[in-house]
């Protein structure tokens, strides 16, 4: 089922190191994103080591990191809100059974069709994000209850650290590559901390992350109609939220290992494991780009790096827990910083205005509808914007060469696909009073593709009978001519049999 990856002691190295860099930095990440979704923080660090584990092992793209994510807990608020933390682990159970049916049906090919555009605002969507989560580490507890940002000392240490942390990250691999620069800073930043003891936060002042192995349990639900209506809606945005993250991830990754995942294994990877997640008290989860880019860059390119980084996150939570919390969130803050600077696109603001401006607007569309709503709603819209911009941009391109054949009928020769965003311009290029009694469309050069451009030859043949004239279809690829014999008596025109002729289509492409 699944290879390790590694066939030399440097390898198992660089994995096994990177896999404990990208475990450090999942439990402030796990622990926060179980307080957005308003559970304890033990259901998410067993989410990010039951869903790293098994993503890991059975998905499509080693050395891409899963846990739990803020896209998916923002989901959840209300469901547990509503209905208290079981109903939650039944939706994680659903989840995963509907991302193993669309890894099944092999809808993960469908990341194709993303534009570039919207993978670039996406991006540059997601490093903002990253960067904007961070901030909250900037501020600090009051008396009464509520919060307020760092000031003075502890604001310019918390400071200092980070910079720390960039600098060494930064540095360090012009040095050596040997060990990942990532963990190298955690561990300097650390001993610096608790050596000169340092009044700083640490990942304790989150929360404690003690705890014992995850227990196999069965969501206390009824099994009835009523349940499945409440979380079945919740199950499927977050299928969706999850298969949409996670296969952008993959794609990212792709670019930045020059390899190539496969997107319908981790669609069934990513079911299998929010499905077990759900029964062993986890709140699900998908691909994390943040962590998943620091893997990359540490090193960690095969299945044994997302396996110890979960493996590493049990441990803390069974035997190393109160030195995990010891560890200065400055550290972690500095690392991300720099996944920050890694994963936005500095590229796209060089090109923005060297590229269409629809494809402009597109990536920054996708990149404000990210920040302030979610991952799934920026790439549908984005995805949305894109297509109606392609359809009105070809509607424009339709256009019709004539001439007359020495028996008098004249031939249309038309240019440019016929589809619902150029069946208007389509119309307007014919006048029927004008013309000889016998016409010719030559569509050679034309496709139809939509039912809209079904009747607006219809439209178009009603005018040449009402005129006393008729109209012939000449060169209309097999396709064409199905979706004419399907409409039936729908269509009154004439299609003239003619050689074979066929056009490319997406099943040769």
């Amino acid at each position: 089922m699944f290879q390790l990856g590694c066939a030399s002691r440097v390898c198992f190295r660089n994995e096994i190191l990177s896999g404990l860099t990208v475990a450090l930095a999942l439990v402030p990440e796990a622990v926060a994103f179980a307080f957005v979704a308003g559970v304890e923080p033990l259901v998410g660090l067993y989410a990010a080591f039951m869903v790293g584990l098994l993503a890991a092992i059975f998905g499509g793209r080693p050395g891409m990191i899963s846990g739990a994510t803020g896209a998916m807990a923002v989901v959840m608020v209300s469901l547990v809100a509503e209905h208290g933390v079981e109903y939650l682990f039944a939706t994680v159970v659903l989840t995963g059974l509907l991302q193993i049916g669309a890894g099944v049906l092999r809808l993960g090919k469908y990341i194709r069709m993303v534009p570039y555009p919207v993978m670039l605002g996406f991006v540059n969507g997601l490093a903002i994000v990253i960067f904007l989560a961070q901030l909250q580490h900037f501020q600090v507890p009051t008396a009464d209850g509520a919060s307020e940002w760092m000031r003075g000392p502890a604001l310019w240490i918390m400071l200092g650290l980070i910079a720390l942390t960039m600098a060494i990250m930064h540095f360090l691999p012009r040095l050596t590559g040997a060990f990942p620069a990532a963990l190298a800073a955690i561990i300097v930043v650390s001993l610096l901390v608790m050596g000169f003891d340092i009044d700083t936060r640490t990942v304790g002042d989150l929360a404690s992350i003690e705890g014992g192995l995850p227990s196999f349990h069965i969501p206390g639900v009824p099994l009835t109609f009523e349940t499945l209506k409440i979380i079945f809606p919740y199950a499927v945005i977050l299928a969706a939220v999850g298969l949409i993250e996670s296969l952008l991830t993959l794609s990212l990754i792709d670019d930045v290992t020059n390899t190539r995942g496969r997107g319908n294994r981790e669609c069934v990877g990513q079911g299998i494991a929010n499905t077990v997640t759900g029964f062993f008290g986890g709140m699900g989860g998908c691909a994390m780009i943040g962590q998943s880019m620091i893997n990359v860059n540490s090193g960690g390119r095969q299945r044994l790096s997302g396996i110890a980084a979960a493996l590493f996150l049990l441990a803390f939570i069974l035997f190393a827990s109160d030195l995990i919390e010891r560890i200065p969130m400055a550290a972690l803050v500095g690392v991300m910083f720099m996944v920050v600077l890694a994963t936005f696109e500095w590229s796209s603001l060089r090109i923005m205005g060297r590229i269409p401006r629809t494809d402009a607007f597109v990536l920054v569309l996708v990149s404000a509808v990210t920040v302030f709503t979610d991952l799934a709603v920026a790439v549908v819209v984005g995805v949305i914007v894109s297509a109606l911009a392609f359809a009105w941009e070809h509607a424009r391109h339709i256009n019709v060469k004539s001439w007359d054949e020495p028996d008098g009928t004249r031939v249309y020769e038309l240019h440019g696909p016929l589809f619902f965003g150029s069946v208007k311009n389509f119309l307007d290029l014919f006048h029927p009073e004008d013309d000889p009694d016998e016409v010719i469309i030559e569509f050679q050069h034309s496709r139809v593709v939509d039912h809209s451009a079904i009747e607006a030859i219809d439209t178009l043949a009603e005018r040449y009978i009402r005129a006393g004239k008729r109209l012939h279809l000449r060169h209309l690829s097999p396709e064409c001519r199905e979706l004419l014999k399907k409409a039936g008596d729908l269509v009154e025109v004439n299609v003239l049999e003619d050689p074979q002729y066929h056009v490319a289509d997406d099943a040769l492409a």
